[in-house]
Order: C-alpha cells, then structure tokens, then sequence
C-alpha cells in the first residue's frame, strides 16, 4: 500500500510520516505551500525531519495564492494570530491536493495529521468532515482513495508521550513563524503543558 503523507514539519504530522513507515507503506511526503506566515521554518523542519526519518525529501505544493486571497491570522501579519486562525478550507485544500498527487502516483491513501475530534476548533476538524471529504474526493477522482487521520484517537498529550517514545524531536509548530516559538498561537497554546527547547 502506498501513501501521500501531508507533513507540516510539525509533530503531528511527523509522527503520522513515522507510523505510516512503522506500517510498511510507501510513503509519498507532501508539504503544501498555502501562503502561511511559517512557511519557511515549517518547510526547513519538515525537510529535516523526513531525512532524519529516511523518507523522501517532501514535493511540494506552492499555492501561496489562496493565503493572499483567503486572509487569515495564518497567512496576514496584520490579523490576530488567534482570533483570526480560522482559515476556510485550508484542510479541505490539503486533502484535494494530497488527492490529486496520490491518483498521479497510484497511491491508495492520503494522510493528515488532525487529533481527536474533541480538541477541534473549525469545522474541518472533525470526523463528519473527514467522511464527506473522502467521499467528495472519490467523485473527483474517479476512484477510492481513503483519506486517514491516524492520530484522530489521540489528543496532544498522548501525541507528545508518543512521539517521544518513538524519539521524535526538533520538530516546528508555531503559526508566527518566528526562530523562537511564541507560545500563544493555537498550535504553541497545545504544547503549555509541555513546551520543550527543541522548538515544539
């Protein structure tokens, strides 16, 4: 079985490229540039942490154009990193891209690193959203390709305790972008019970 792996350079979706590899799987790496104020430490700890891993170096998408049209906290410096987060239908564009690249390489599965449906914040954080994106992503495609959210049994302490144990680390979350974490962006906000000097 393979797999196109959406992968962040954060530990979510490092942990996702890392189980899909415990699995077997061929993995396909895809890091989707969308205009997001990280991108740039995003893109360089992904690039580590799939060498560091043995998987490809990840493809990438540039879309940078839907962050200058879609304008959020995630992609405007002059919106608020929080109460702006919500930027509609980036994880829907993330599946759909995976999708398209997964059916040019005959992959049989797409992957995304969202946690346990309890912790959402935005509606395409949920397992209802996942259902009907894999559902509208097989009439697009003309085939099934399943759309997998391994980690959606887990909230983040477990994802932490995890990926420590699997020896997972110098990964990057921060939705600013910035050399030293914020720690008050939403993704930095999950990691206050446990913010470590690797950059989590």
């Amino acid at each position: 079985m393979s797999i196109v792996t959406l992968v962040s350079g954060g530990l979510d979706s490092t942990l996702v490229a890392k189980l899909a590899q415990e699995e077997g799987l061929q993995i396909f790496p895809l890091f989707v540039d969308y205009g997001q104020r990280a991108r740039d430490r995003e893109l360089a700890a992904c690039r580590v942490a799939m060498k560091t891993l043995g998987l490809p170096e990840p493809e990438i998408a540039s879309l940078g154009g839907f962050g200058k049209l879609i304008r959020s906290g995630l992609t405007d410096t002059s919106l608020h990193i929080i109460d702006d987060a919500f930027t509609p239908g980036r994880n829907m564009l993330f599946l759909l891209t995976a999708a398209a690249y997964a059916l040019q390489k005959n992959a049989d599965a797409i992957s995304i690193g969202l946690l346990h449906e309890s912790t959402s914040l935005f509606p395409d954080q949920t397992s209802g959203f996942l259902a009907e994106a894999e559902r509208m992503i097989s009439l697009c495609m003309g085939r099934t390709i399943k759309v997998l959210a391994p980690l959606s049994v887990f909230t983040k302490p477990d994802v932490v305790a995890l990926a420590a144990e699997k020896g997972i680390s110098g990964t990057y979350s921060c939705h600013i972008g910035d050399e030293v974490p914020c720690g008050n962006c939403i993704s930095c906000n999950e990691f206050k019970f446990e913010v470590t000097s690797d950059g989590r």
